[in-house]
């Protein structure tokens, strides 16, 4: 047998090992997914059974209200995601969200107070949210620091300067934006829930809609190839950090109509806008970050939670679901990950 033939051989049954790993990763991939699904599915059967009332409009309207807020949070967290790419540890990420949000509630709130009206409350909220996340871009893109670290430090920033702001105190507001915001409804559909609606309405057409959209994912997930496409990496990674500030002012305005005051702790939502934006990987076909799959995990966690309460069940547990949650995406994520870099 010749040199030529073995070399051949050889090449052909490494090549053959090398299409069963890939097919075998897969495979175990698919199976976790499917797993996961189906385990989502199990526990909201549960409440459906076990916990009364659960499935009546009021509640689950209810649910959709009480996830405006996370919702809305969430976008902002999953854009980022898009444009910086999924990799956890360097990849897109916005840790300072949610100390973000609360900052903005303390400015809206305070100007409330101080007897200035919406418009120019709303408008100082959404500058104070957008420039926090100009921060974070100049952080990333100009700095060329690690999201994860960068986000980090801006939001300690964030939340000393909230307290700063407050005192440490809870801050009452009123205003008409504020009562139509709690007690509005229109076809017996709450003002809330109509906010995550319409905001949600609003960002999938962005987002998967249009051009720009598109160019946002290329960005994300295959930086070299876009810059060689002539797009402006650092534009798009920096707009994703400003829309998930907006995204925080925007719902600094609706937790301030839920509670009628800024309060200290909002930082303490980070790991439920993490698992929304996460886990929305998990209802995506290609295993990417969709605004459809977060909003489908956003009302997930809603009636988790509220399944919870319903069964008089503490709450803490939802957090402890909520980490196991985390996890179990980002070893979804890593299957599917290393299941295309084998192909």
């Amino acid at each position: 047998m010749s040199a030529t033939t073995l070399h051949t051989e050889a090449g052909a049954s490494d090549e053959t090992r090398t299409t069963g790993k890939s097919a075998g990763r897969r495979f175990a991939t698919l199976v976790v997914r499917l797993g996961a699904i189906a385990a989502f599915a199990a526990i909201m059967a549960y409440f459906v059974v076990f916990a009364p009332g659960f499935t009546s409009t009021f509640n689950l309207i209810n649910v959709v209200e009480q996830s405006a807020i996370l919702g809305v949070l969430a976008y902002g967290m999953t854009s980022v995601i898009i444009g910086g790419g999924s990799d956890v540890t360097e990849g897109g990420i916005d840790l300072s969200i949610a100390a973000n949000m609360g900052l903005c509630a303390a400015v809206y709130a305070t100007l409330l107070s101080m007897g200035y009206g919406d418009f120019l409350s709303v408008l100082a909220a959404i500058a104070v949210g957008m420039a926090v996340g100009a921060l974070n871009a100049l952080a990333v893109v100009g700095l060329g620091i690690l999201p994860l670290l960068a986000t980090l430090a801006v939001l300690n920033v964030a939340a000393g300067m909230e307290l700063t702001l407050t005192q440490n105190t809870v801050v009452g507001a009123s205003s008409p934006l504020l009562g139509f915001l709690v007690s509005g409804s229109f076809l017996g559909i709450s003002a809330l829930a109509w906010a995550l609606i319409v905001f949600s309405a609003i960002i999938i057409a962005i987002i998967h809609g249009t051009a720009f959209g598109l160019r946002l994912y290329a960005d994300g997930g295959h930086p070299e190839a876009a810059h060689a496409a002539g797009l402006s990496v650092p534009f798009y990674v920096s707009f994703t950090y400003v829309l998930s500030g907006f995204c925080a002012a925007v719902a600094s305005v609706l937790t301030v109509s839920r509670l009628s005051a800024s309060t200290p702790g909002s930082g303490e939502l980070l790991l439920s806008v993490l698992a929304a934006a996460l886990l929305g990987t998990v209802f995506s076909r290609r295993f990417v970050p969709t605004m459809g799959g977060t909003l489908l995990s956003v009302l997930f966690i809603g009636l988790l939670a509220n399944g919870f309460q319903l069964l008089n069940v503490s709450s803490y547990w939802v957090n402890g679901v909520q980490g196991a949650l985390i996890l179990l995406v980002v070893a979804i994520t890593s299957f599917a990950r290393g299941s295309e870099g084998s192909r």
